[in-house]
């Protein structure tokens, strides 16, 4: 074999759809790590390049670093010596698993666009990136075999039947269809658009694209079919006792209030809140309260290390914390950054100071919706449940980075008069809402 050599054929080079100064200008903008493949397999014809060169160009214009890695591309680079029997399909995929590799580590989102037929080669590309710590989304592009001859966008499937092109995956050479991908595209049923809808559906889920304000309210309850494992789960974590107020805490994070908070603040997320009024991984969303949980120097040295713990309030175990994250309570700095004092006469602060010596953050799942059986439960609604309150009462809204923005003042007079205690009570509370959004914890304590 001779190195270098130009050894495959019937290839076409992709144009990407950013250029490179587009991708300069974006990569970091957005902090945080993402680093990632996405794996599009498939029949050739299946879609895969539309839909990576599409999700590319949607990421980036999101200033989501990423670059595509397409079959046809590097078979006139760094592949260009391997053909396409067993033994170069196989080492086709393992140079692009490492590669991609690389591109993730480096903090970015990889989409490889491969037909990569075999699924043992598929499996050792996942874990390839698994022993690196990285995530690995291997997205079936499924199109059936006569839709891709039909598209047959380079005439490949054509010349493949005609006898002139041997080894040609789906007619003459086999595609061992995967049994467990993280998504499956159907590109014969479904627009790019809507397929580039999944795939960052899919991202958001895995916490590598961030939910902007303009998403829906992300309530962190427990789904209702896994809601017993989780319960089950929760008796056998250890546990740590919390108070009323970081119950209430619990409350606005399960409902969503606190959007794109995934549960109480870790450490970057409690410096940015303290520093610059607003969280800076997913774009620059307005949140100047922190929401964290004190806990004392003797459970963090009970909980250190573990991968989840329970919550409990008043005997009851509320929800569970995963993946926690202990960290220093910076009281001083931290009371001084919100109230602009560190005077102990300060009811607030007092609070602080004579809390735990040490934050724990992580992601959080609320077990139970909570009640405080007050007589007023019925008035707290859920940021979703007031959009439906809304609509029923022909208000009329919007929403923008996350909190509402149309004035529920402009409906008529008449219907204003008609409005139940009910509705006044509601209009009240979302007013609170608005007027000061970093206290949105107003609508909790209401009326209380």
């Amino acid at each position: 074999r001779i190195l270098g050599m130009q050894r495959a054929t019937n290839v076409t080079y992709q144009a990407h759809h950013v250029s490179r100064n587009k991708r300069g200008q974006v990569v970091g903008t957005r902090g945080g790590f993402r680093g990632c493949t996405v794996w599009l397999t498939g029949l050739s014809g299946a879609g895969k390049t539309t839909v990576s060169m599409a999700l590319e160009e949607y990421l980036v214009c999101h200033r989501i670093p990423c670059y595509t890695l397409d079959g046809d591309n590097i078979r006139q680079g760094l592949n260009k010596n391997l053909g396409f029997s067993p033994e170069d399909r196989e080492e086709n995929i393992r140079r692009i698993a490492e590669v991609a590799r690389l591109f993730a580590d480096a903090g970015l989102v990889c989409i490889a666009s491969f037909i990569s037929p075999y699924s043992r080669d598929r499996l050792n590309a996942r874990k390839i990136h698994e022993a690196a710590g990285l995530p690995f989304f291997e997205v079936f592009v499924d199109a059936p075999l006569d839709v891709c001859e039909q598209r047959d966008v380079k005439g490949l499937y054509k010349r493949a039947r005609a006898g002139e092109i041997r080894g040609f995956t789906g007619i003459d050479s086999e595609y061992e269809k995967p049994e467990a991908p993280e998504l499956v595209l159907k590109t014969d049923s479904c627009s790019v658009n809507e397929s580039i809808q999944q795939l960052v559906d899919l991202l958001q889920e895995r916490d590598i694209v961030p939910v902007d304000g303009s998403y829906e309210v992300k309530e962190l309850y427990v789904q209702e079919n896994k809601l017993d494992l989780a319960k089950a789960d929760a008796e056998t974590l250890p546990a740590v006792q919390i108070g009323k107020l970081d119950m209430q805490w619990v409350q606005v994070l399960a409902e969503g209030w606190a959007t794109p908070l995934n549960g109480f603040m870790r450490e970057r997320e409690f410096l940015q809140c303290l520093h610059f009024d607003c969280l800076l991984d997913g774009g620059v969303i307005n949140l100047s309260v922190p929401v964290v949980l004190p806990v004392s120097t003797a459970d963090k040295e009970r909980l250190d290390g573990v991968t989840a713990m329970a919550l409990v309030y008043e005997g009851k175990r509320v929800a569970i914390l995963r993946n926690p994250e202990f960290y220093e309570h910076r009281k001083e700095e931290r009371c001084a950054r919100q109230w602009g004092t560190t005077c102990k006469d300060h009811p607030y602060i007092k609070m602080v100071m004579e809390g735990g010596d040490w934050l724990v953050g992580g992601d959080l799942q609320v077990l139970d919706r909570i009640r405080w059986n007050d007589g007023l439960d019925q008035y707290r609604l859920t940021p979703n449940e007031l959009r439906q309150k809304f609509k029923e009462m022909n208000a009329g809204m919007a929403t923008g980075k996350g909190y509402f923005v149309q004035n529920i003042l402009c409906t008529p007079p008449e219907p204003r008069r008609n409005r139940t205690m009910q509705q006044i009570f509601l209009f009240l509370s979302v007013f609170f809402v608005l007027a000061t959004k970093q206290n949105f914890i107003l609508i909790l304590q209401f009326g209380k």
